[in-house]
């Protein structure tokens, strides 16, 4: 079995940091906290959970903080996680065979990252993150803000999800970091003028963000991961600000890095389902349902786009087509995904009409 440190870095976290903790407890080894300005109850609910508690001034950069953390390290894998993220019981009972099974021979472990959910709970988006590296690697994470772990070796892709539970307050903490190092003058990496662009996004400040992006994606580094994701954020800056012939040539530009993705191809699909181009509209949605995610990819997987929706789309698309039977089909495929939504059920109902009275008409 390997052994584990869970590393932390915390700021006034006292209504959060308790119920990540108690997820996670008995899964590690040691349970060490960074705590960087706290002026809550933040140490005294730490202290229920272990004596590792250190201070870090803060200096507007993450990486240093979760480099900090990580030093503190002492088992033979570091693990991290922020204060408002949780194991469900399903990832908890994942996790235990994890550490019976794990082979040392992997410097790091992937899991999925859950950063939203609908309102019924369902998953709609998650990307893959390094969870867990191996602490004798000395691996370091770069960027002060939307930091990441540069590391090297043998990966393991675990079927293990955190989840992410959103906390109010902190909307223009990452914005502030930025503009602050613009005004010092500071030298902005290519990744930083992605996640800059992000934060703009965000706030709505579209046209912003498009010059960024625009600028992220004319540089000649830059991983093709990220200029996927820039060529999605910049669609949508152009959808918001009703650009639509832009929108969809951003979406085109995303196959010059990756073969195509169903959420671009939804993407497509959707201006010409608006246009009543149904025939087009309909290649893009099939091709979006033949499409299968890589799961060794560490991009955004938007839930949706790669399982119901696209069919939820085609039963329109057939529907305006006339060809009811393959309009109750993929109905019926978006239901499999999603068995209560009301719009799926009451598409069922119509087309089971239209298919009782088709072939009298035919």
């Amino acid at each position: 079995m390997v052994s584990i440190s869970l590393c932390m870095i915390v700021k006034n976290e006292e209504n959060t940091l308790g119920r990540c903790l108690e997820t996670i407890k008995d899964l590690v080894e040691e349970i060490i906290i960074v705590d960087t300005g706290s002026t809550d109850k933040t140490k005294e609910v730490a202290m229920q959970f272990t004596d590792k508690i250190f201070d870090f001034d803060w200096i507007d950069d993450f990486a240093a903080a979760r480099n900090y953390s990580f030093q503190f390290a002492s088992q033979e894998y570091t693990m991290w996680l922020d204060a408002d993220d949780i194991l469900y019981e399903k990832d908890r009972q994942l996790f235990k065979e994890l550490k019976e099974t794990l082979n040392p021979f992997f410097n790091t472990v992937t899991m999925d990252y859950i950063v939203g959910r609908g309102t019924g709970g369902e998953t709609y988006q998650m990307v893959r993150r390094n969870r867990l590296v191996k602490t004798n690697k000395y691996f370091q994470w770069k960027s002060p803000v939307h930091e990441y772990l540069e590391i090297s070796g043998p990966v393991y892709h675990s079927d293990i999800a955190i989840t992410h539970l959103s906390k109010p307050g902190r909307a223009s903490r990452n914005l502030l970091i930025y503009e602050k190092r613009l005004k010092e003058g500071k030298d902005f990496s290519v990744r930083d003028l992605l996640y800059y662009a992000n934060e703009l996004r965000r706030h709505k400040s579209y046209e912003e963000a498009i010059n960024i992006y625009e600028r992220f994606l004319a540089e000649p580094e830059g991983l093709n991961e990220d200029k996927i994701i820039a060529c999605g954020r910049l669609a949508d800056c152009y959808f918001r600000l009703g650009e639509h012939e832009k929108e969809l040539e951003t979406a085109f530009k995303s196959f010059k890095y990756a073969k195509p993705r169903a959420d671009f191809c939804c993407r497509i699909g959707y201006k010409f389902l608006s246009e009543e181009k149904i025939q087009e509209a309909t290649f893009w949605y099939n091709l979006a349902t033949e499409l299968e995610w890589d799961k060794d990819c560490l991009g955004i997987y938007n839930v949706a786009c790669w399982t119901w929706l696209p069919h939820l789309q085609l039963c329109s698309c057939y529907y305006k087509l006339g060809d009811y039977q393959k309009s109750y089909e993929h109905n019926q495929i978006a239901l499999s995904y999603r068995p209560n939504d009301e719009r799926m059920i009451g598409n069922k109902r119509l087309l089971e009409g239209k298919l009782a009275e088709w072939p009298t008409k035919k």
